[in-house]
Order: structure tokens, then C-alpha cells, then sequence
């Protein structure tokens, strides 16, 4: 099992971080998979801060819009996945 001080100072996790930045930045919104969620959903974190709750639509490539997450959970779930504030 790995710690989650292990997991915050991984190579890998630093360098989706810094792709996290990259796409807010280039207004790209960031997908965030999370093994708390069934699956074909994720969470999509957009450059004006806004997080969404979506699901893959079947048989397409689209998401589909299941929720909008209040201001509170989403600092909660950056919180939690230690992301910083963008917007």
C-alpha cells in the first residue's frame, strides 16, 4: 500500500499536476478519475473552476452532464486528490 506522503511526492502524480496546469491554462478542461465513482463516470474540473460530475455517454465519445458540484465540494475533492486552486 502506498502512503499518501508517497503518493503526493511521486514523479508521476508531480507530472499530472503540472498537465493539470498545462490544460486549465490553455482553457483544456482536466479530467479527474477517482476509484470512489462507478464506472464511465468522472469528475471534470474546467479553467473557471467549475467542477462537473459526468458520465461517458454510451456508445459515444461525449459526456454527459450529471451534476455541477457546489463551490464547497469542490475544494473538498482538490483537497482531496491534493490539487491546488486554479480559477
Amino acid at each position: 500500500i502506498v502512503s499518501r506522503t508517497k503518493l503526493k511526492t511521486n514523479p508521476g502524480t508531480e507530472a499530472v499536476k503540472r498537465l493539470r496546469i498545462n490544460d486549465l491554462q490553455k482553457d483544456i478542461p482536466f479530467m479527474i478519475n477517482s476509484n470512489d465513482l462507478p464506472p464511465r463516470q468522472c469528475y471534470m474540473e474546467y479553467p473557471d473552476g467549475i467542477i462537473k460530475l459526468v458520465t461517458i455517454a454510451e456508445g459515444s465519445r461525449e459526456f454527459l452532464t450529471i451534476r455541477v458540484l457546489s463551490k464547497i465540494e469542490s475544494k473538498k475533492l482538490r483537497q482531496k486528490f491534493d490539487l491546488s486552486d486554479y480559477a
